[in-house]
């Protein structure tokens, strides 16, 4: 190809695909002015059941050209509307999805919380409608978020949100692998479909290599598999298992990710994660190995056939009763802490109160003891005081009284 002319061929293909997607979000538009218009009308009470049928016909008969206007359609586009009208962060997300997407995400997606997870990943890793679909069967959902609550403390201290990007258990139904298979078989069997290891892992992981060789002293080791991760910054060992999850496995990838931190990993990346890929694993075992690991390490099971959606609900839903009992018995904890302090508290301050009230009684009782007594004493001396004078003056008058003659003289 002449290099002269690639970039006129790339501002054409840019123009066509924002030109699909212009039409896509306009159509979009139309479908949820339409599913607005019917639902209002409906519940109303303006139109009947029937009334849907006999638009479908008369825009059949009116508009021959315009497709995708049938009965069952127009019904499609009132549950759409109305799956939507009232989530606001969703409403201009749906607009991105073509119609097909959002067909199948509303009609095969039970809550609210797994139409969100399709349509934000949807958009994220623009899938087709064929990726959708083995994404739903494959029980994408309620596998991550299985994941995300099993997250190990180290790996969730990271500076990016992990949330939705590791996985309790991954599918490779494509592998064809059979039921007794080593780990040389599976590592075979990812490279040859690293494609369709890519959906199921998540398009942010950038395959690195196969067996990817350690030097550590005078000795070599391999890592399976090594990639970099996009967002998180750091590179991902993932070491196969076909056989039940060990305790010592934590110690090998312990190992790989010293090495990969110290001789591998640059200076403006994060710590690199381990992947412990085994084909089964005893939750209590892996919750014990884990407990005391200083790496950022996640067990994960892999499965060689799509999994059943109702166990996998049926783990889900005791994942979110587990987050539900710890929640209220936070909620308990800190209202019974509150009482504790509040009636401390009041304590405290009653006593504070009473000793207070008691010096401030003293107070005012010594000084008014001290003024009545003050007072009493003064009377009292006064009292004494005027005795003794009296007594005093009396005396003098009676000294003086006698001194003085009985007779005079005659002139």
């Amino acid at each position: 190809m002449d290099k002269r002319f690639q970039d006129v061929v790339r501002l054409i293909k840019e123009a066509r695909f924002n030109a699909i997607k212009a039409v896509n979000t306009e159509m979009i538009n139309l479908y949820w002015r339409v599913g607005e218009h019917i639902s209002n009308k409906i519940q109303k009470s303006e139109w009947g059941d029937g009334v849907v049928t006999e638009l479908a016909n008369y825009i059949q008969k009116i508009e021959p050209d315009f497709k995708g206007f049938s009965d069952k359609n127009l019904w499609r586009m009132k549950q759409f509307y109305e799956c939507y009208k009232d989530q606001p962060k969703l409403s201009p997300l749906v607009r991105v999805l073509s119609w097909t997407n959002n067909l199948i995400i509303f009609s095969r997606c039970r809550t609210i919380e797994e139409r969100e997870f399709y349509i934000k990943l949807s958009v994220q890793e623009n899938y087709s409608k064929r990726d959708l679909e083995r994404q739903i069967s494959a029980s994408l959902f309620e596998r991550t978020m299985i994941g995300n609550s099993k997250l190990s403390p180290l790996v969730r201290e990271f500076k990016n949100d992990v949330t939705n990007t590791f996985k309790d258990s991954y599918v490779f139904e494509f592998l064809n692998l059979p039921h007794l298979h080593n780990e040389k078989d599976l590592q075979a069997g990812i490279i040859k479909q690293m494609k369709s290891v890519m959906l199921e892992f998540g398009k942010d992981f950038l395959f690195v290599a196969e067996q990817y060789k350690l030097q550590v002293g005078k000795s070599d080791f391999f890592i399976d598999l090594l990639f970099y991760h996009r967002t998180l910054h750091c590179l991902i060992a993932i070491e196969l298992k076909s056989d039940k999850f060990k305790p010592e496995h934590i110690g090998q990838m312990n190992f790989y990710l010293e090495s990969l931190d110290r001789d591998v990993r640059k200076s403006n990346e994060n710590p690199s994660i381990g992947i412990l890929l085994c084909k089964d694993k005893d939750h209590e075992v892996v919750e014990y190995a884990l407990s005391r690991s200083l790496s950022p390490t996640m067990v994960s099971e892999y499965k060689t056939q799509l999994p059943s959606k109702t166990v996998l609900q049926k783990k889900l839903q005791g994942v979110f009763n587990d987050k539900s009992i710890e929640k209220s018995n936070n909620i308990s904890i800190k209202k019974t802490n509150n009482k504790s302090i509040k009636k401390t508290n009041n304590k405290s301050i009653e006593k504070s109160n009473n000793k207070s009230i008691n010096k401030s009684n003293n107070k005012n009782i010594n000084k008014s003891n001290n003024k009545s007594i003050k007072k009493t004493n003064n009377k009292s001396i006064e009292k004494l005081n005027n005795k003794s004078i009296n007594k005093s003056n009396n005396k003098s008058v009676k000294k003086t009284n006698k001194t003085i003659p009985l007779k005079t003289k005659r002139l």
